[in-house]
């Protein structure tokens, strides 16, 4: 359990990072961002928490990351940055949802029956984290739709409001669960989620709301910087 454990927190420092990038981009800029580190992060960090939840036994969790998965690269391709990557890794990213699949049907351990009968999730409370995990995961498939349909890579505001929704039910999940990684993720993600509603409804940015001038450089600086 301690390598599932490191595994899932290493899932959630990248988790945290693209949230959190993503939102300092927006507020210096005052609009709301879709930075393509934001997309490699998610990528990334779908594959550490698809391990983790087979590992956990975690049915919610692996249904929402093979659910996204295909949408971050989808993202990755409007970006026009997917093809940046060397070939291999293009494949290998690719196929690893298929061998954690195949794994899925195969082995003895690990696999869709276990996560369908771990004793540690009750049945309701399986039903409340599953909704919880597909609420959050569609905020992927709207934000999807709504790339496609302007033939670029944007964040909505239907994207951030689904986003709070669903992780206000995986937040109280991950309580019952007691489960850390999930705590600790959607804990920390609500705020800039909010704050993402908010600059869309023309809310200014914290930072050049404080009116430092060395601040406002140096965020910008750091800022120009993030693709």
């Amino acid at each position: 359990m301690e390598i599932a454990l490191i595994i899932g927190l290493l899932s959630q420092v990248f988790y945290f990072a693209r949230t959190f990038v993503q939102w300092f981009k927006s507020e210096s800029k005052g609009e709301v961002i879709s930075p393509v580190i934001y997309w490699q992060f998610s990528l990334l960090a779908s594959l550490l928490l698809l391990t983790y939840g087979i590992l956990r036994n975690d049915f919610s969790i692996v249904v929402g990351q093979f659910l996204v998965y295909f949408i971050y690269i989808r993202n990755l391709q409007l970006k026009g940055s997917w093809k940046s990557f060397p070939l291999l890794l293009r494949i290998f990213t690719i196929f690893m949802p298929f061998a954690f699949f195949a794994w899925l049907l195969t082995a003895s351990n690990y696999n869709w029956s276990s996560l369908m009968k771990n004793e540690e999730v009750s049945l309701y409370l399986l039903i409340w984290g599953t909704t919880g995990q597909v609420i959050f995961t569609f905020r992927f498939v709207y934000q999807w739709i709504f790339s496609e349909n302007r033939k670029d890579s944007v964040l909505p505001v239907g994207f951030w409001i689904i986003s709070s929704i669903g992780s206000m039910m995986i937040l109280i999940y991950s309580i019952l669960r007691l489960d850390p990684i999930l705590f600790l993720s959607h804990s920390t993600g609500i705020f800039m989620y909010i704050r993402n509603i908010l600059i869309h409804k023309g809310s200014e940015g914290l930072i050049s709301r404080l009116n430092i001038p060395f601040l406002n450089k140096v965020s910008q600086k750091v800022s120009d910087k993030i693709k």
